[in-house]
């Protein structure tokens, strides 16, 4: 029987507690998708598992706290399919954008379900606003700026035929009015 250090003994110890955590946290990769859905997994990036607790990136903090709500729910879902359980999971902005796009496994969704979206307009052009106004002008020459642009980018859109404001066309065809006018009736 061979004796090893104790240092050595400790390296190995180490070693296998990395190992486990390393293929724990690809199991989180490769089911997080199918345990939140697309569209969130769109706005979310699991970046690591530490104490078993998932710390996991968002795109804003408004997804962050809506996700807080669905904590539970989300973590029930992850320890039916990884061989050891996670004991919490935390959301936070902190790290989004440190995280390349390229990693992210939705985002081929994420652009598919955008491209199908009733409120988005095929093809405009966005005119780009012109010098007249820069951040260091008054406040009413920005805002005459930016409403310029937005009349530009409406004028050619159809009409809501309830408060006549212009709607983009996959809002009048699935809803008939415009999402605003449709959010009312709701």
């Amino acid at each position: 029987m061979a004796f090893h250090s104790l240092n050595h003994v400790l390296g190995s110890l180490e070693n296998q507690y990395k190992q486990q955590h390393q293929k724990q946290f690809q199991q989180v990769l490769g089911h997080w998708q199918t345990v939140v859905g697309a569209v969130v997994a769109a706005q979310t990036r699991p970046t690591s598992i530490q104490r078993g607790v998932l710390k996991v990136a968002t795109s804003s903090s408004a997804w962050a706290q809506n996700l807080v709500f669905e904590r539970q729910r989300i973590l029930e879902k992850l320890n039916q399919v990884l061989p050891r359980s996670l004991t919490d999971i935390r959301f936070s902005t902190a790290q989004w954008a440190e995280i390349p796009l390229a990693t992210f496994p939705g985002e081929q969704d994420q652009r598919e379900l955008w491209q199908s979206h009733p409120s988005r307009l095929p093809g405009a052009a966005i005119p780009h606003p012109t010098p007249a106004a820069s951040p260091s002008d008054t406040p009413l020459l920005a805002f005459q700026n930016w409403s310029m642009v937005v009349r530009s980018r409406t004028k050619h859109l159809p009409r809501c035929p309830q408060c006549h404001s212009p709607t983009p066309a996959g809002e009048l065809e699935r809803w008939q009015v415009c999402s605003l006018c449709a959010a009312k009736h709701w």
